[in-house]
C-alpha cells in the first residue's frame, strides 16, 4: 500500500481522536496506516477545506478516495481485517444512522474524552507512521 493510499487524518487535539489512532497502532501489525492530524500542513494539502477547518471527522484516504465519518471508520476496520473486519458489518446499517450517531459521539466527544491544548507529538517509535 502507497503511504498516501493509507493515512488516517484526526484531530489531533481530541482525546477520542487519539485514542482511535493509539488503538489502531496497536492492532495495525502490518502497518498498514500512516497517521496525520487535521491541523497539520499535511492534511491541508490532501483534503478539502471543510474537513480541516472543522475538525468534526475522522478522514481516511485510500486509493486516491477520501472518506469520513462512520464510512472512514468502516474502512480502516474492513482494511485490518480478522475481527477488527467483521465488525465493518455495520457498514451495511444505513450511512443516515450511522452518520447521526458519528455525529452525536462527534458534537460532545471534548465534553467526555477532553481536549488538549496541542496536537499531539509521536514518540520516537511512532514518528515513522506520522506524516506532518
Amino acid at each position: 500500500m502507497k503511504t498516501e493510499e493509507g493515512i488516517i487524518f484526526f484531530d489531533g487535539v481530541c482525546g477520542l481522536c487519539n485514542g482511535f489512532v493509539d488503538f489502531i497502532m496497536s492492532i495495525d501489525k502490518g502497518e498498514k496506516f500512516k497517521f496525520s492530524p487535521l491541523q497539520s500542513d499535511f492534511a491541508r494539502a490532501q483534503l478539502p477545506p471543510e474537513l480541516v477547518t472543522n475538525l468534526n471527522s475522522v478522514a481516511v484516504k485510500v486509493d486516491g478516495q477520501v472518506l469520513t465519518k462512520s464510512a472512514a471508520v468502516m474502512k480502516v476496520l474492513s482494511i485490518l481485517g480478522g475481527v477488527w473486519g467483521v465488525l465493518s458489518i455495520a457498514r451495511y446499517l444505513p450511512t443516515g444512522l450511522r452518520d447521526s450517531v458519528y455525529d452525536l459521539v462527534a458534537e460532545h466527544r471534548y465534553k467526555i474524552f477532553g481536549k488538549k491544548e496541542s496536537c499531539r507529538l509521536p514518540t520516537p517509535e511512532e514518528r515513522k507512521r506520522f506524516v506532518l
